[in-house]
C-alpha cells in the first residue's frame, strides 16, 4: 500500500531526500506523497525511509490505495525498469 503524509506533517524537510523512488515533493500545505510512485521501499530497503526519519510520525499506510508486497515489488520493478 502506498504510504500517506497527514496533516500533522511540520515540513521539516527530512522524508525528501530518503525517498528512492522520489516519490515525495512539497504540496500545498505540507509534504505529499505520489502513490504511483511510492513502493513503501520495497526493492530498495526492508522498511519505509521516510517513516524511519520523520520525527512527529506522520507517515501511515494510505487506505485509499491498497497494495501487497507483491504489487509494490512489481511497481518498482516497472518504475526501474530500463
Amino acid at each position: 500500500m502506498a504510504l500517506v503524509i497527514t496533516e500533522e506533517c511540520i515540513n521539516c524537510d527530512v522524508c525528501e531526500p530518503e525517498c528512492p523512488n522520489e516519490a515525495i515533493s512539497q504540496g500545498d500545505d505540507h509534504y505529499v506523497i505520489n502513490p504511483s510512485l511510492c513502493t513503501e521501499c520495497v526493492g530498495f530497503f526492508d522498511e519505509p525511509q521516510c517513516v524511519s526519519v520523520c520525527p512527529v510520525e506522520c507517515i501511515q499506510p494510505d487506505p485509499a490505495h491498497p497494495e501487497t508486497k507483491e504489487q509494490l515489488q512489481e511497481k518498482f520493478n516497472r518504475l526501474n525498469a530500463q
